[in-house]
């Protein structure tokens, strides 16, 4: 293992760590931070817990908005594998985080949805699923800025 990687892997395994605190800022820094590894196998059941938070929904919306910040497969998949299982109460705070992130600009929005297509397309019929209803959400979106 070379020696970045195994900082990454030093990094993620701390920040799944800080994600077992009993304080809720913490576990809402651990998503945030663990939301910039998101592309790590390692990462995946720390974020995914992180977005499904049995405590407090502050850390469902900042680690949700952490992922999807990242404007990629892998932050749309995780949020997507966490909204097909989640409850009521967390899906309105995924669904806050999604407006938040992508009601600004029209070609994120896009980007996004062509993304939720492709993952809506995965093995995973748990992860398929979750990117159909996240296309859902970002359809209903209708954003303030659009290409001239």
């Amino acid at each position: 293992m070379e020696v970045g990687s195994g900082l990454r892997h030093a990094v993620v395994m701390v920040l799944s760590e800080l994600g077992q605190s009993h304080d809720y800022r913490d576990r809402a820094d651990a998503g945030h931070g663990l939301a910039g590894f998101a592309e790590m196998q390692e990462a995946l059941g720390p974020l995914l817990d992180l977005v499904l938070d049995p405590h407090d929904t502050f850390v469902t919306r900042r680690t949700v908005e952490a992922l999807l910040r990242r404007k990629d497969r892998a932050g749309l998949t995780i949020v997507a594998s966490a909204l097909a299982v989640a409850n009521s109460n967390h899906s309105d705070w995924i669904h806050t985080g999604i407006v938040d992130v992508f009601s600004i600009f029209s070609e994120d929005r896009d980007d996004a949805m062509r993304l939720c297509e492709e993952i809506s397309r995965d093995s995973d019929d748990r992860v398929a699923l979750g990117a159909h209803h996240l296309h859902e959400m970002l359809a209903d979106i209708d954003p303030v800025l659009r290409p001239a």
